[in-house]
């Protein structure tokens, strides 16, 4: 028998979103952005209240299901810059194809440098793509999906809370070149962070994260043929 009041998880979701905005209405960060705010403050309230979380989950499957329309509505911002984007398609799809080579380039070889077997190359290898596609990219080559996930995740937060921060730091001044560079190595959770910053960041780095996902999918299984063959 179902029960459905697993389903108040998903009231409780949605409240630490919004304290997560309130405080960052305040308290303007760009490292504790408000999805990194909204983690904090779920994980201290199972942590705390010792909440099961499997139950949580299990919980949360109404905004579960909404992921899918979460990744489409950034289609919005994308629209609004359609015109400069049309201008500047080389450009963009240079650095986009760069950008996926080098993240499964990098994340396999150092991989492999900290003696990893092909299955966790595999595994490593589209960390730095979407969720979905990355599961497949990493099934697809005898890599472990469920890993793959977790590495995904741990790529999109730290692009999340350091990304804009340090190309900012370097010097990087114009808003398409951060959120292409954001996009590419963090996907949706690093564009989510862009969006909060500035729209035209937004706009470019959902445009990226939309690309590296088909390129990296394509070269995927190239680049892993490439690395067991040359090294």
């Amino acid at each position: 028998m179902m029960n459905y009041s697993l389903y108040l998880y998903t009231f409780l979701t949605i409240f630490g979103f919004w304290l997560a905005l309130q405080i960052n209405k305040r308290w303007k960060s760009i490292i504790f952005n408000s999805f990194i705010l909204t983690v904090l403050i779920l994980v201290t309230i199972l942590v705390m209240g010792k909440i099961p979380y499997d139950d949580y989950m299990q919980g949360n499957a109404p905004i579960n299901h909404l992921l899918s329309l979460s990744i489409v509505a950034l289609a919005l911002p994308l629209y609004e810059q359609l015109r400069q984007i049309a201008k500047q398609w080389r450009i963009i799809l240079s650095v986009v194809l760069l950008a996926s080579v080098f993240s499964m380039f990098s994340g396999a070889m150092i991989a492999l440098i900290l003696g990893a077997t092909p299955e966790m190359v595999a595994t490593v290898l589209p960390k730095s793509i979407t969720t979905p596609i990355a599961m497949e990219v990493s099934a697809h080559l005898g890599g472990l999906p469920a890993v793959t996930a977790v590495g995904v995740v741990l790529a999109g937060l730290q692009g999340s809370i350091f990304g804009y921060l340090i190309l900012k730091k370097i010097g990087l001044r114009h808003q398409e070149a951060i959120g292409l560079s954001v996009g590419s190595v963090s996907h949706a959770l690093g564009t989510v962070s862009c969006m909060e910053i500035h729209p035209k960041a937004g706009s470019y780095s959902s445009i990226s994260l939309v690309l590296c996902g088909i390129i990296s999918a394509i070269l995927a299984p190239l680049v892993f043929k490439i690395i067991y063959v040359f090294v």
